[in-house]
């Protein structure tokens, strides 16, 4: 793709008479916005625009249309795939200041967020209210960036990922159209899935601009819990015996030692040093309990050892705090290297064979590789 350097700087006049200093052109701020949490190097855009509302980025992406000029969204840079590098430059349209919660409705367990909201800020905003949004990449993320990049987490084996929490987009097309893919009802057969379209499209559709998410009721009761194994095998039996007993796990997490010991040196932990579950039940307090015993049964039968549970929610916090720094720690295993992230998504009845394979072509390669997930 090629763009033309007088096209670009139509453009950028344009936008810096209409903007004013919400438009950057520095080189610092280029090259911010033009690295993610990747390894890949910045590649920045040719200007930085800052809208507030919709209405903006239409504006914003009618005028870079017309001059066949790139439009890269920028949510808070936290992706690990290089999402935000403006390979062709062009105009990155930063997000941030579009970060109102626009209409909560407790009633339908439903919210209206503009995409610079963060998970972190959404859930503060919501807790009094009695509700929460479950989906927790690592990174607090920003909504849109989520919606784009069709994130999933921790709780996703209970709640899904946001494939299945987004409601309905409000999007400017490439053409700086603006639509809306469908209404906040939970059940429609009119018409193609448009929302689906864009959840996951990674910024090559459109531009999101407003975002309507499904809520859930803050659970009563809430425990964590940790257990041991001797091997992988042991450890991903556990899981798979969990999920097709049906005990509603909100979260189940697979750490192998390797990553056992990077969260230990990071995060200053002292868990056990060997193949280990994260997990995590949400319901009444009797119910926690039981889900607790099941998995515990479950565990002791496949060789887990050392089954502990606990509903502080200070332990709770600072165990799912060291999981979603996990990647850091990795990092912070050779500081001079790079993190290269990949995630892997097979059936369940091949997630043993699929760990064991990744476990042979570790050892083969010499590379640091601890495995989560």
């Amino acid at each position: 793709m090629q763009v033309s350097a007088s096209a670009v700087a139509e453009v950028v006049s344009r936008l810096e008479a209409q903007f004013g200093e919400r438009l950057s052109k520095t080189a610092a701020i280029r090259e911010r916005f033009g690295k993610d949490e990747s390894f890949h190097a910045s590649v920045p855009p040719d200007a930085v625009v800052t809208p507030k509302s919709t209405e903006e980025v239409s504006q914003i992406v009618k005028l870079c249309a017309a001059h066949r000029v790139p439009v890269i969204p920028y949510g808070t840079g936290t992706a690990l795939e290089g999402h935000v590098a403006a390979l062709y430059g062009g105009i990155s349209v930063n997000m941030q200041d579009m970060s109102d919660v626009i209409e909560v409705h407790d009633e339908d367990l439903d919210v209206v967020v503009q995409p610079g909201v963060t998970r972190k800020q959404l859930n503060q905003y919501l807790h009094d209210r009695g509700l929460f949004f479950p989906i927790d990449p690592g990174a607090d993320a920003s909504i849109g960036g989520m919606t784009a990049c069709r994130a999933s987490g921790t709780n996703a084996v209970r709640y899904g990922t946001m494939r299945e929490n987004v409601l309905a987009l409000t999007v400017v097309l490439a053409d700086g159209r603006v639509i809306k893919t469908s209404r906040r009802a939970r059940k429609s057969a009119a018409g193609y899935d448009l929302t689906r379209l864009f959840v996951g499209s990674e910024g090559t559709l459109g531009v999101i601009t407003e975002i309507t998410l499904k809520l859930y009721g803050i659970p009563e009761a809430i425990s964590s819990a940790v257990c041991n194994f001797s091997d992988l095998d042991s450890a991903v039996g556990t899981v798979i015996n969990t999920i097709q007993y049906g005990v509603p796990v909100a979260r189940i997490e697979l750490l192998d030692e390797a990553q056992i010991d990077a969260i230990n040196r990071y995060s200053k932990t002292d868990l056990a040093v060997a193949p280990t579950l994260f997990l995590e039940f949400h319901g009444s307090t009797q119910g926690v309990a039981e889900q607790a015993q099941v998995v515990q049964e479950l565990a002791a039968d496949a060789g887990g050892s050392n089954f502990q549970w606990t509903t502080n929610t200070e332990e709770r916090n600072r165990l799912w705090q060291a999981r979603h720094d996990a990647a850091y720690a990795c990092k912070a295993l050779r500081p001079d290297g790079e993190i290269w992230a990949t995630d892997v998504c097979v059936p369940i009845s091949q997630l043993a064979e699929c760990i064991r394979e990744t476990q042979r072509d570790i050892k083969e390669s010499n590379l640091v590789a601890p495995i989560v997930g």
